[in-house]
């Protein structure tokens, strides 16, 4: 039984610690939707999402009201288009289409402009692939991202030397609107089927026809509750922020099924994540300082990362039988204030996040970089995170904003939850003989486990 002071202890993370559901992301199968011709298999995509997901920001503000628990985002992830598009590969056609069901049904984001292509890529997932930075630009929702690379298969060398080019002109395209573009694509090691955060959320081909996936998200919580306990020893600390995590996937669990239920779709995960906004009191940066920390990006900054995002798998894991996607703690540069202004002030590299993206949940994420940083430079940053997911078997990824025209010093303004970002300094030694190699790194020893 729910007690008083648990109901009470609720509101109050809701009302001053920026407790929210970041996200309902209805996953819709597109596989009924091939047709006989492009056109077709365009308009089926549009009527499928708009019939699937209707309701969904309705449904979204229904609960919210019942519970008392805001909902910030509202999303659809789809089949990955690149299988959907093969027949008649009129991409670019299909992201309009998945564009103009997201303005129809109002939600925000689209997630599922994406190939899976960590071993090798088809012909028709090149042609996709090139499509990318015109998808981008033509339209203001859709989110792409590509799979380059798995534990099981190793990296796939040649798409990680295209997808430096595909982001630099992804950025050159949307240059006016502040490379925009390229925040929407992210580029993933062992990506997951399930996730429901933008922009990397594609509907897995094992999944069903059409699933509620919800993301949790309580920075502010977990501070809060760390002030609680200044002098205590760091076990206390993994108690402290396990019963946060728990009670925060509590509500997640809460509101999954009953979004389910209103909307006659599958229940698929709770995804536990940390995921920051811009706002004071809303930063996963924040929580490491709380722990112990003078400022994030200093010695220690990757062991309470670990801590942490043990602690907050740990808590959830206990709360749902169905936690998935990738909960954990995020640390995009560009959406946490406390990463900015380490950023800011030179303490927090590109290099010392790399090191925390082998114990987070993702990886660099959100990171400006110099608009002239070369397309091979770009492409082995994406090299060295797939390892870093291939060799740890996580999930890892890279969001990178080569900012067109701007420099070390200056900053990119995105608004909302993306927020701002520094641009950050890059090693401008070449990797252009080892990226033009080509070819794949194999599969570390420990993948054969059959």
């Amino acid at each position: 039984m729910i007690n008083n002071y648990e109901i009470l202890e609720t509101i109050k993370m809701i009302n001053e610690h920026h407790l929210d559901i970041r996200t309902i992301t209805m996953g819709i199968s597109l596989f009924d939707c091939i047709g006989a011709t492009g056109k077709a298999t365009a308009r089926r995509v549009y009527e499928k999402i708009v019939n699937s997901a209707k309701d969904l920001v309705n449904v979204g503000n229904k609960i919210s009201k019942m519970y008392g628990v805001p909902i910030v985002n509202n999303r659809v992830s789809v089949t990955p288009i690149s299988i959907i598009g093969a027949t008649h590969q009129n991409y670019v056609e299909l992201a309009k289409a998945l564009d103009r069901a997201c303005s129809e049904i109002n939600v925000n984001f689209i997630g599922g402009y994406t190939a899976l292509v960590q071993k090798a890529a088809t012909a028709f997932e090149d042609v996709f692939i090139d499509t990318i930075p015109e998808a981008l630009a033509t339209t203001e929702r859709v989110c792409a991202s590509l799979n380059i690379a798995s534990t099981r298969a190793g990296i796939n060398m040649d798409v990680v030397r295209k997808m430096g080019h595909i982001i630099k002109e992804t950025a050159r395209l949307t240059s006016h609107k502040s490379s925009i573009g390229c925040a929407k694509l992210v580029v993933f090691a062992n990506a997951v089927d399930d996730n429901p955060f933008m922009a990397g959320a594609f509907h897995g081909v094992g999944e069903g026809d059409r699933i509620i996936n919800v993301g949790v998200s309580g920075p502010g919580v977990v501070k809060t509750a760390l002030e609680s306990i200044p002098d205590g020893d760091l076990a206390q600390v993994c108690e402290v922020i396990k019963k946060t995590a728990f009670k925060v996937t509590r509500v997640g669990q809460l509101v999954a099924r009953t979004a389910s239920e209103m909307l006659n779709a599958n229940f698929g995960i709770v995804d536990l994540s940390l995921a920051p906004t811009p706002a004071v009191g809303d930063s996963v940066a924040h929580i490491l300082e709380e722990i112990g920390l003078e400022s994030v990006g200093g010695a220690g900054t990757t062991a309470c990362l670990a801590l942490l995002n043990d602690a907050v798998k740990k808590g959830g894991i206990m709360a749902s039988s169905h936690v998935g996607g990738l909960s954990g703690a995020f640390i995009p540069v560009s959406e946490d204030i406390g990463m900015i202004n380490a950023a800011n002030a030179g303490v927090l590299s590109i290099e010392k996040l790399e090191a925390m993206t082998a114990v987070c949940s993702v990886g660099l994420d959100m990171i400006a970089i110099p608009g002239d940083t070369s397309a091979e430079i770009i492409s082995a940053i994406i090299a060295d995170e797939a390892s870093i997911g291939v060799v740890n078997n996580k999930t890892t990824a890279v969001r990178l904003i080569p900012a067109v025209g701007l420099k070390v010093g200056d900053f990119i303004e995105f608004g909302g939850l993306l927020g701002r970002a520094p641009i950050m300094s890059v090693s401008n030694i070449s990797p252009l003989k080892f990226i033009s190699r080509g070819g794949r790194i194999a599969a570390p020893l420990h993948s054969n486990r059959n």
